[in-house]
């Protein structure tokens, strides 16, 4: 979330697997639903590996309804903005090659133009597996690939603007379009309010140089 906005205010509440988070996700937003801000949003990310995302998005947000909290729709306001990382996470990391060429010396430049690694979200015979055998070739993670470790380390190299994955670039538009507009709104707010101001003034001085003195200030 830094590398999207270095001033966004987060928390990350992490489970083990899909398996454990969609029991537990009823009771986590309805429990933050009591306390959340109408400035707040609530982003629930998870992986998928059978290429559709269409049906896992819709199992999110009929929880989310369920708990009381409103998912992201088209139009209107919203709560819950629900991502789907096509395959794995590590989809993502294979989006942004000169990330992984930084984090890891050893790893081509050229991976992305290689059969096979050419679409992030397409990787075959699992994407971990594949980043796996990748950075070994390089001579990381002789013992097998330490997910956290890895992701720390990409993820302070990584530019969300440059992401070639497709479901990367849908979570980063998500939210980012998502900021835009509560910056839009606020903008137009407060011409709203500079205008009502402007109106109001504009009354008070008709008003006194008429002799009519409405506001209780100056009677």
């Amino acid at each position: 979330m830094p590398r999207l906005r270095a001033d966004f205010e987060f928390q990350v509440h992490a489970y083990n697997g899909v398996n454990d988070m969609l029991p537990k996700l009823p009771k986590r937003l309805g429990a933050v639903k009591h306390y959340i801000q109408p400035s707040h949003r609530i982003v629930v990310v998870r992986a998928e590996d059978r290429k559709n995302c269409q049906t896992p998005k819709r199992q999110i947000e009929a929880i989310a309804r369920k708990a009381g909290s409103r998912p992201k729709g088209k139009h209107g306001p919203f709560e819950v903005l629900t991502r789907i990382a096509i395959e794995e996470l590590e989809a993502w990391f294979f989006g942004d090659v000169p990330a992984l060429v930084e984090a890891y010396p050893g790893v081509s430049p050229s991976i992305d133009k290689q059969r096979g690694f050419r679409n992030p979200d397409a990787i075959a015979g699992g994407t971990w597996e594949a980043m796996e055998r990748m950075l070994q070739r390089a001579g990381h993670y002789p013992a097998g690939l330490a997910k956290t470790d890895f992701a720390r380390r990409m993820a302070a190299c990584m530019d969300a603007s440059r992401n070639t994955s497709k479901s990367f670039q849908v979570f980063r538009d998500g939210i980012l379009v998502y900021e835009v507009r509560l910056i839009v709104t606020r903008l137009q707010l407060s011409r709203s309010l500079l205008r009502a101001r402007r109106r109001r003034r504009a009354v008070g001085v008709r008003d006194v140089r008429r002799g009519r003195l409405r506001s209780p200030c100056l009677r």
